[in-house]
């Protein structure tokens, strides 16, 4: 998707470490005309399945989510990494490994909200070794429900989580895909 990828050029920040910095916009202010554009790009690319829910992790996920489900008309639910007291009842739990953060997390989805009579679509704001798709997608199976896709925002093409994903046979559709990014000069290359 060029505009985000224009923005990605414009506004993103590469640090050592493989680590793309696009805080200003995506995943901690948050434009929501940005995001408003991405989920009408989701609604497009998966407008021939029957999602009927939303599925996403806290923290970054959820606003990106939250702006595609419009599209959709669907609820979000987001995977939590803390149990809370009001979290009730039975719930699906998977252990997931955060690239960003370098830290496990047992996350939590309450069962009374994802169950085998509904058609899942993942969204997330960033893909690059997978551990987070790959524990939502363990929920998904677990709940019985249909795994319809996953839409990422910005997928780190060099890194193998997009390539385990589309592996597995699932639909994975980024809409911008990182083929190299470079910290001393900041330059950032897409795949075409």
């Amino acid at each position: 998707m060029k505009l985000l990828e224009e923005r990605i050029r414009r506004d993103g920040v590469v640090k050592e470490g493989n680590i793309l910095k696009v805080d200003s916009f995506l995943n901690h202010q948050m434009d929501t005309a940005l995001f408003a554009e991405l989920g009408k790009e989701w609604k497009r690319l998966f407008e021939d399945k029957p999602i009927n829910k939303i599925l996403t992790i806290e923290a970054s996920g959820i606003g990106i989510a939250c702006i595609a489900a419009q599209q959709f008309g669907v609820p979000v639910v987001f995977a939590k990494k803390t149990q809370t007291l009001n979290i009730d009842g039975e719930v699906y739990t998977s252990k997931i490994h955060s690239f960003t953060h370098s830290k496990d997390y047992d996350v939590i989805v309450s069962k009374k909200f994802l169950g085998k009579e509904d058609h899942v679509l993942i969204i997330d704001d960033f893909l690059a070794n997978g551990c987070a798709l790959e524990g939502l997608m363990n929920m998904v199976m677990d709940s019985g429900a249909v795994l319809e896709g996953i839409g990422i925002a910005v997928e780190k093409g060099f890194q193998k989580g997009g390539r385990l994903i589309r592996q597995k046979g699932v639909r994975l559709e980024s809409l911008a895909i990182i083929e190299s990014m470079d910290a001393k000069t900041g330059e950032i290359v897409f795949r075409s």
